[in-house]
Protein backbone atom coordinates (compact mmCIF):
# COMPACT_ATOMS: atom_id res chain seq x y z
CA UNK A 1 0.00 0.00 0.00
CA UNK A 2 2.96 2.30 0.53
CA UNK A 3 3.42 2.12 -3.25
CA UNK A 4 0.25 4.14 -3.77
CA UNK A 5 1.39 6.78 -1.30
CA UNK A 6 4.67 6.93 -3.23
CA UNK A 7 2.74 7.28 -6.49
CA UNK A 8 0.80 10.19 -4.97
CA UNK A 9 4.07 11.79 -3.89
CA UNK A 10 5.57 11.44 -7.37
CA UNK A 11 2.41 12.80 -9.00
CA UNK A 12 2.25 15.87 -6.75
CA UNK A 13 5.97 16.45 -7.17
CA UNK A 14 5.11 16.56 -10.86
CA UNK A 15 2.39 19.18 -10.33
CA UNK A 16 4.84 21.20 -8.24
CA UNK A 17 7.38 20.91 -11.06
CA UNK A 18 4.83 22.33 -13.52
CA UNK A 19 4.28 25.25 -11.11
CA UNK A 20 8.04 25.81 -11.20
CA UNK A 21 7.97 25.73 -15.02
CA UNK A 22 5.31 28.42 -14.98
CA UNK A 23 7.35 30.49 -12.56
CA UNK A 24 10.41 30.02 -14.80
CA UNK A 25 8.74 32.03 -17.56
CA UNK A 26 9.99 35.08 -15.65
CA UNK A 27 13.42 34.32 -17.13
CA UNK A 28 12.14 35.03 -20.66
CA UNK A 29 9.60 37.83 -20.40
CA UNK A 30 7.70 40.02 -17.97
CA UNK A 31 4.23 39.25 -19.30
CA UNK A 32 2.99 35.96 -20.82
CA UNK A 33 0.86 35.54 -23.93
CA UNK A 34 -2.67 35.93 -22.48
CA UNK A 35 -4.24 33.99 -25.35
CA UNK A 36 -2.17 30.88 -24.63
CA UNK A 37 -2.65 31.17 -20.86
CA UNK A 38 -6.42 31.51 -21.30
CA UNK A 39 -6.47 28.40 -23.49
CA UNK A 40 -4.51 26.46 -20.86
CA UNK A 41 -6.74 27.66 -18.04
CA UNK A 42 -9.85 26.76 -20.03
CA UNK A 43 -8.49 23.32 -20.89
CA UNK A 44 -7.52 22.69 -17.25
CA UNK A 45 -10.95 23.74 -15.99
CA UNK A 46 -12.65 21.40 -18.47
CA UNK A 47 -10.42 18.52 -17.34
CA UNK A 48 -11.10 19.26 -13.68
CA UNK A 49 -14.88 19.44 -14.13
CA UNK A 50 -14.96 16.13 -16.00
CA UNK A 51 -12.53 14.49 -13.57
CA UNK A 52 -14.66 15.62 -10.65
CA UNK A 53 -17.45 13.35 -11.83
CA UNK A 54 -15.84 10.38 -13.59
CA UNK A 55 -12.71 10.06 -11.45
CA UNK A 56 -14.01 11.27 -8.08
CA UNK A 57 -17.80 11.43 -7.60
CA UNK A 58 -18.70 8.28 -9.51
CA UNK A 59 -16.07 6.16 -7.66
CA UNK A 60 -17.19 7.79 -4.40
CA UNK A 61 -20.78 6.63 -4.98
CA UNK A 62 -19.61 3.13 -5.94
CA UNK A 63 -17.35 2.82 -2.88
CA UNK A 64 -20.10 4.18 -0.62
CA UNK A 65 -22.44 1.46 -1.87
CA UNK A 66 -19.80 -1.16 -1.08
CA UNK A 67 -18.39 -0.10 2.29
CA UNK A 68 -20.55 2.63 3.84
CA UNK A 69 -23.58 2.17 6.06
CA UNK A 70 -24.84 5.62 5.03
CA UNK A 71 -26.82 6.05 1.78
CA UNK A 72 -24.51 6.77 -1.19
CA UNK A 73 -26.37 9.99 -2.02
CA UNK A 74 -25.71 11.27 1.50
CA UNK A 75 -22.01 10.39 1.37
CA UNK A 76 -21.42 11.96 -2.05
CA UNK A 77 -23.44 15.11 -1.32
CA UNK A 78 -21.92 15.64 2.13
CA UNK A 79 -18.35 15.20 0.97
CA UNK A 80 -18.93 17.37 -2.11
CA UNK A 81 -20.44 20.24 -0.11
CA UNK A 82 -17.72 20.09 2.54
CA UNK A 83 -15.06 20.28 -0.16
CA UNK A 84 -16.68 23.35 -1.69
CA UNK A 85 -17.25 24.95 1.72
CA UNK A 86 -13.63 24.33 2.67
CA UNK A 87 -12.45 26.19 -0.44
CA UNK A 88 -14.98 28.98 0.15
CA UNK A 89 -13.80 29.45 3.73
CA UNK A 90 -10.21 29.44 2.52
CA UNK A 91 -10.98 32.26 0.10
CA UNK A 92 -12.80 34.16 2.86
CA UNK A 93 -9.76 33.84 5.11
CA UNK A 94 -7.51 35.18 2.36
CA UNK A 95 -9.89 38.08 1.63
CA UNK A 96 -10.03 38.98 5.33
CA UNK A 97 -6.24 38.93 5.59
CA UNK A 98 -6.00 41.09 2.46
CA UNK A 99 -8.34 43.72 3.95
CA UNK A 100 -6.37 43.76 7.19
CA UNK A 101 -3.13 44.24 5.26
CA UNK A 102 -4.63 47.02 3.13
CA UNK A 103 -5.85 48.88 6.23
CA UNK A 104 -2.52 48.52 8.01
CA UNK A 105 -0.33 49.71 5.13
CA UNK A 106 -0.15 52.85 3.01
CA UNK A 107 -0.83 53.22 -0.68
CA UNK A 108 2.83 52.69 -1.56
CA UNK A 109 2.65 49.07 -0.41
CA UNK A 110 -0.75 48.33 -1.92
CA UNK A 111 0.69 46.50 -4.94
CA UNK A 112 3.04 44.48 -2.77
CA UNK A 113 0.16 43.51 -0.47
CA UNK A 114 -1.85 42.29 -3.44
CA UNK A 115 1.08 40.17 -4.61
CA UNK A 116 1.60 38.70 -1.14
CA UNK A 117 -2.09 37.83 -0.89
CA UNK A 118 -1.98 36.35 -4.40
CA UNK A 119 0.84 34.05 -3.29
CA UNK A 120 -1.07 33.08 -0.13
CA UNK A 121 -4.33 32.45 -1.99
CA UNK A 122 -2.68 30.29 -4.65
CA UNK A 123 -0.74 28.38 -1.99
CA UNK A 124 -3.91 27.89 0.05
CA UNK A 125 -6.01 26.49 -2.76
CA UNK A 126 -3.13 24.20 -3.79
CA UNK A 127 -3.80 22.23 -0.59
CA UNK A 128 -7.12 20.65 -1.71
CA UNK A 129 -5.68 20.20 -5.20
CA UNK A 130 -2.84 18.16 -3.71
CA UNK A 131 -5.39 16.28 -1.60
CA UNK A 132 -7.40 15.52 -4.74
CA UNK A 133 -4.38 13.93 -6.43
CA UNK A 134 -3.44 12.05 -3.26
CA UNK A 135 -6.96 10.74 -2.73
CA UNK A 136 -7.18 9.57 -6.35
CA UNK A 137 -3.94 7.57 -6.05
CA UNK A 138 -4.68 6.40 -2.52
CA UNK A 139 -8.00 4.99 -3.74
CA UNK A 140 -6.04 2.57 -5.94
CA UNK A 141 -4.79 0.86 -2.80
CA UNK A 142 -8.26 0.50 -1.27
CA UNK A 143 -9.54 -2.34 -3.38
CA UNK A 144 -10.51 -0.21 -6.38
CA UNK A 145 -7.43 -0.61 -8.58
CA UNK A 146 -8.15 -0.77 -12.30
CA UNK A 147 -6.69 0.65 -15.47
CA UNK A 148 -9.58 3.13 -15.56
CA UNK A 149 -8.94 4.28 -11.99
CA UNK A 150 -5.20 4.60 -12.63
CA UNK A 151 -5.75 6.67 -15.78
CA UNK A 152 -8.29 8.77 -13.89
CA UNK A 153 -5.76 9.52 -11.16
CA UNK A 154 -3.08 10.35 -13.73
CA UNK A 155 -5.48 12.60 -15.63
CA UNK A 156 -6.41 14.49 -12.46
CA UNK A 157 -2.71 15.08 -11.82
CA UNK A 158 -2.22 16.25 -15.42
CA UNK A 159 -5.22 18.58 -15.24
CA UNK A 160 -4.07 20.13 -11.99
CA UNK A 161 -0.53 20.38 -13.35
CA UNK A 162 -1.78 22.24 -16.44
CA UNK A 163 -3.55 24.86 -14.37
CA UNK A 164 -0.51 25.14 -12.07
CA UNK A 165 1.58 26.46 -14.97
CA UNK A 166 -0.21 29.82 -15.26
CA UNK A 167 -0.43 29.99 -11.47
CA UNK A 168 3.35 29.85 -11.19
CA UNK A 169 3.58 32.60 -13.80
CA UNK A 170 0.84 34.59 -12.02
CA UNK A 171 3.09 34.84 -8.96
CA UNK A 172 6.55 35.30 -10.50
CA UNK A 173 5.67 37.80 -13.24
CA UNK A 174 4.04 40.44 -10.97
CA UNK A 175 7.02 40.22 -8.62
CA UNK A 176 9.35 40.77 -11.57
CA UNK A 177 7.32 43.79 -12.67
CA UNK A 178 7.67 45.21 -9.16
CA UNK A 179 11.46 45.14 -9.48
CA UNK A 180 12.39 41.83 -7.85
CA UNK A 181 15.22 39.85 -9.41
CA UNK A 182 14.41 36.94 -11.72
CA UNK A 183 15.80 34.52 -9.13
CA UNK A 184 13.64 35.81 -6.27
CA UNK A 185 10.57 36.00 -8.49
CA UNK A 186 11.08 32.40 -9.61
CA UNK A 187 11.65 31.12 -6.06
CA UNK A 188 8.46 32.77 -4.81
CA UNK A 189 6.49 31.48 -7.80
CA UNK A 190 7.51 27.87 -7.42
CA UNK A 191 7.10 28.01 -3.64
CA UNK A 192 3.33 28.40 -4.08
CA UNK A 193 3.18 24.77 -5.25
CA UNK A 194 5.32 23.28 -2.49
CA UNK A 195 2.28 22.38 -0.39
CA UNK A 196 0.90 19.96 -2.98
CA UNK A 197 3.31 17.04 -2.32
CA UNK A 198 2.60 17.27 1.43
CA UNK A 199 -1.16 17.42 0.87
CA UNK A 200 -0.96 14.62 -1.69
CA UNK A 201 0.88 12.27 0.65
CA UNK A 202 -1.55 13.09 3.47
CA UNK A 203 -4.58 12.45 1.26
CA UNK A 204 -3.19 9.14 -0.04
CA UNK A 205 -2.14 7.97 3.41
CA UNK A 206 -5.54 8.72 4.96
CA UNK A 207 -7.37 6.89 2.18
CA UNK A 208 -5.06 3.87 2.17
CA UNK A 209 -5.08 3.35 5.94
CA UNK A 210 -8.59 4.62 6.74
CA UNK A 211 -10.67 3.05 4.00
CA UNK A 212 -14.06 4.14 5.36
CA UNK A 213 -13.29 7.80 4.67
CA UNK A 214 -12.54 7.06 1.00
CA UNK A 215 -16.02 7.92 -0.39
CA UNK A 216 -16.11 11.14 1.62
CA UNK A 217 -12.55 12.02 0.62
CA UNK A 218 -13.24 11.45 -3.09
CA UNK A 219 -16.37 13.61 -3.06
CA UNK A 220 -14.60 16.23 -0.89
CA UNK A 221 -11.88 16.52 -3.53
CA UNK A 222 -14.56 16.81 -6.24
CA UNK A 223 -16.27 19.68 -4.42
CA UNK A 224 -12.99 21.53 -3.98
CA UNK A 225 -12.03 21.05 -7.64
CA UNK A 226 -15.42 22.19 -8.95
CA UNK A 227 -15.29 25.36 -6.87
CA UNK A 228 -11.75 26.15 -8.07
CA UNK A 229 -12.73 25.53 -11.70
CA UNK A 230 -15.98 27.51 -11.62
CA UNK A 231 -14.98 30.35 -9.29
CA UNK A 232 -11.38 30.92 -10.36
CA UNK A 233 -10.29 29.24 -13.59
CA UNK A 234 -13.31 29.87 -15.82
CA UNK A 235 -13.68 33.59 -14.97
CA UNK A 236 -9.92 34.03 -15.33
CA UNK A 237 -9.76 32.41 -18.76
CA UNK A 238 -12.69 34.55 -19.96
CA UNK A 239 -10.93 37.86 -19.38
CA UNK A 240 -10.16 38.38 -23.09
CA UNK A 241 -13.60 37.22 -24.13
CA UNK A 242 -14.35 40.34 -26.21
CA UNK A 243 -11.21 39.90 -28.29
CA UNK A 244 -11.44 36.10 -28.57
CA UNK A 245 -15.07 35.19 -27.72
CA UNK A 246 -14.76 31.41 -28.11
CA UNK A 247 -11.03 30.76 -27.69
CA UNK A 248 -10.99 29.92 -23.97
CA UNK A 249 -14.49 28.39 -24.19
CA UNK A 250 -13.22 25.85 -26.70
CA UNK A 251 -10.37 25.16 -24.29
CA UNK A 252 -12.96 24.24 -21.63
CA UNK A 253 -14.89 22.05 -24.09
CA UNK A 254 -11.67 20.38 -25.28
CA UNK A 255 -10.48 19.65 -21.75
CA UNK A 256 -13.84 18.17 -20.77
CA UNK A 257 -13.99 16.10 -23.97
CA UNK A 258 -10.47 14.70 -23.52
CA UNK A 259 -11.15 13.67 -19.93
CA UNK A 260 -14.55 12.18 -20.85
CA UNK A 261 -13.02 10.30 -23.79
CA UNK A 262 -10.29 8.78 -21.63
CA UNK A 263 -12.67 7.66 -18.89
CA UNK A 264 -15.41 6.30 -21.14
CA UNK A 265 -12.96 4.62 -23.51
CA UNK A 266 -11.05 2.98 -20.67
CA UNK A 267 -14.26 2.08 -18.87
Amino acid sequence: MDNYVLMALLATLGTWFVTALGAATVAFFKSPNPKILNLMLGFASGVMIAASFWSLLQPAIERAEAISSAPPWFVATTGFLFGAIFMWLSDKAVSFARKKADNAQGETSEKLNRIIMLILSITLHNIPEGLAVGVAFGALGSGSFSTEALMGAITIAVGIGLQNFPEGAAVSLPLRREGYSRRKSFLCGQASGMVEPFAGVLGAWLVVYMEKILPYALSFAAGAMILVAVHELIPECQRERKCHPYFSTMGIISGFAVMMLLDVMLG
